[in-house]
């Protein structure tokens, strides 16, 4: 297992400037974040594209990887979030188009995973979704073997904001959904896991591993804690989920020791990758920094 953290939080940086940051400060992967470049943020730490795929050539992936690969580090995956599932007909076409790109462009780098979320119209049910999924989701599957890229889809409800209530705009959220995606697209399609997001989902983390373990191809490090005034004064159904605070792993309630402890017993051999949106550690680039830092100080001693 490597550890190393997604390169969305430096979107004015260039990669290598980031890359150089990783390596003096003793990480050994990166997930690149890849949204389109120029597009500009869609939501918080959406827009960042540190590899313009749209653009890269067999010559030019060969180049980034080969240069990254001269500072000591890996790329565990090409990282892009957007809404496969959205309502708007144009909106799908042109995030799902991207997402083909980032696709090609982990084949040419030779990058195992694409890391991204499967997508939901906020109105509509996890049935009415699941309906959607089956209709949308096939050739994207299709196209991702076809490359010999795994989809790693995050499991986080996406639930933030009142533009996602009520539904979300991820499906891939649940056990009982993940047991969909894996009967339909197993092998192709695992999960990218994220144990902050059952904090507030209240779903058994341990459970969770011990069931979908071998299905678990990616593995991102963010921890959550609970105001529980916010719970409180606003109760759990409340919308921009205003009582959960995003925080570095060993800040909030995710037990560490469990979770590797299960992940090692299910076998996982991939990486472990910190998704940094703790506010508390927000506003320049020595506080995200510093923000990495603490992380890595707390993970390195369960990532062996």
């Amino acid at each position: 297992m490597k550890l190393g953290f997604l390169t969305a939080p430096f979107p004015e940086t260039p990669l290598m400037e980031v890359a150089d940051w990783a390596a003096e400060a003793d990480f050994e992967t990166l997930e690149i974040a890849c949204w389109p470049a120029g597009a500009g943020a869609d939501r918080r730490y959406g827009g960042t594209s540190h590899i313009d795929v749209a653009n890269l050539s067999e010559m030019g992936a060969r180049d980034i990887s080969g240069e990254l690969a001269s500072k000591g580090l890996c790329v565990s995956g090409l990282g892009y979030y957007p809404n496969p599932l959205h309502p708007d007909p144009a909106h799908r076409e042109r995030v799902i188009s991207h997402l083909k790109k980032v696709i090609v462009a982990a084949r040419r780098m030779s990058v195992p995973f694409v890391t991204t979320f499967i997508g939901a119209d906020s109105a509509k049910t996890p049935d009415q979704n699941w309906e959607d999924a089956l209709r949308i989701w096939p050739d994207i599957v299709s196209f991702a073997r076809d490359n010999g890229v795994k989809l790693a889809i995050e499991h986080c409800p996406m639930i933030f904001s009142y533009d996602e209530w009520p539904s979300g705009h991820n499906l891939a959220y649940s056990p009982k959904m993940w047991r969909r995606i894996i009967e339909q697209w197993g092998g192709t399609v695992g999960i990218n896991f994220d144990p902050s997001h059952f904090i507030w989902e209240m779903i058994d983390t341990k459970r969770f591993i011990g069931e979908f373990g071998p299905h678990i191809f990616f593995f991102q490090a963010q921890d959550l804690q609970i105001d529980r005034d916010g719970l409180y004064e606003n109760g759990i159904m409340s919308a921009g989920m205003d009582w959960q605070i995003r925080r570095l792993p060993g800040l909030g309630e995710v037990d560490w020791r469990m979770v590797f402890g299960e992940l090692y017993r299910a076998g996982y051999a991939g990486d472990c990758v910190i998704e940094h949106e703790d506010r508390g550690f927000e506003g320049s680039d020595e506080l995200l920094k510093r923000g990495f830092r603490l992380a890595r100080d707390f993970l390195r001693p369960y990532v062996k």
